[in-house]
């Protein structure tokens, strides 16, 4: 039975000043140091708080925070993403216990991404998104992609990846850790092979409905909204070609040009200027630089 989430808005702010006081809200004490930067002893202490309530939650059986946090990518709008791996669902009105405790604005319970909560800590001035993921599925998705080769239409790696970068924070039975020390094996030539063979299929190579066949059509329907989205799939399988080239695990949807640029051995010529240059071209534009992206990164392959 899918449950509704639960929202939640005070609209109360508190504000930076000198001043260092304790507010009573919703039956909570509430620590909020007012300075321009949350105390990093408050900070601290309270992520750790946080984190602690959550895995003493029954079925709960790894924590770890990942995301921009764990990767040292972070900057001002980053959230801290938590990951909770469980052995069974986790109520929602036990996680908005937590919850209600940091936060005066929060959504339990939401599933629009996946099962989840989101949540505002009013004395870190930080978003949190928490996660979670049968432990079971984890496994399935390693075994999956890393041990059987598996491609997917693009992100193929991108749950590996988060897990390689995890930082562990609670391991009840060392599970976790032991399968991330898992993926410290080199790129496996059979998954490198079928991410590649899987998207170029996908970009130009198939005899129907490529992407780049998908692109034309659209154009040439001026269907504004397919050519937003088809550019969107090309650019997916594009860049899952590039990582496993460089037997690279898939970083995700974010700063993927920077984090190319960085990590590559081997990137396809005029890489950045093409993939800028298809985001913003004029529709009629597209398919010729999607084909010359596809030219280029042939010479690669």
């Amino acid at each position: 039975m899918r449950v509704s989430p639960i929202f939640f808005n005070h609209h109360h702010s508190f504000r930076c000043n000198s001043v260092s006081k304790n507010i009573n809200f919703a039956g909570n004490d509430i620590f909020v140091k007012s300075t321009d930067s949350c105390d990093m002893t408050l900070y601290n202490k309270t992520l750790n708080q946080i984190l602690n309530e959550f895995q003493q939650l029954d079925g709960v059986e790894a924590v770890g925070i990942g995301g921009s946090s764990a990767s040292g990518k972070t900057d001002a709008s980053s959230d801290i993403d938590v990951y909770l791996f469980t052995s069974k669902d986790i109520p929602i009105k036990k996680r908005e216990q937590i919850i209600k405790k940091y936060s005066s604005n929060y959504e339990a319970g939401e599933e629009y991404f996946g099962a989840g909560d989101e949540f505002h800590v009013d004395v870190m001035d930080k978003d949190f998104d928490v996660m979670y993921f049968d432990k079971n599925w984890i496994e399935d998705n390693y075994r999956n992609v890393w041990l059987n080769g598996n491609a997917s239409n693009g992100y193929t790696t991108c749950f590996l990846y988060t897990l390689s970068v995890l930082d562990v924070k609670h391991d009840k039975t060392g599970w976790l850790s032991d399968l991330k020390s898992k993926l410290n094996t080199p790129y496996p030539e059979k998954l490198k092979e079928n991410i590649i063979q899987r998207n170029m299929m996908l970009l130009m190579d198939k005899p129907f409905a490529s992407y780049y066949e998908q692109l034309n059509k659209a154009v040439k329907r001026n269907d504004l909204n397919s050519v937003n989205h088809r550019t969107a799939a090309f650019l997916e399988s594009y860049f899952d070609i590039i990582f496993a080239k460089n037997e690279l695990l898939h970083p995700g949807e974010k700063r993927l040009v920077k984090y190319a640029k960085e990590k590559c051995r081997i990137l396809p010529k005029d890489f950045e200027q093409d993939v800028n240059n298809l985001v913003v071209a004029q529709p009629c534009e597209k398919p010729l630089i999607a084909q010359k992206m596809v030219e280029n990164l042939r010479e690669i392959l």
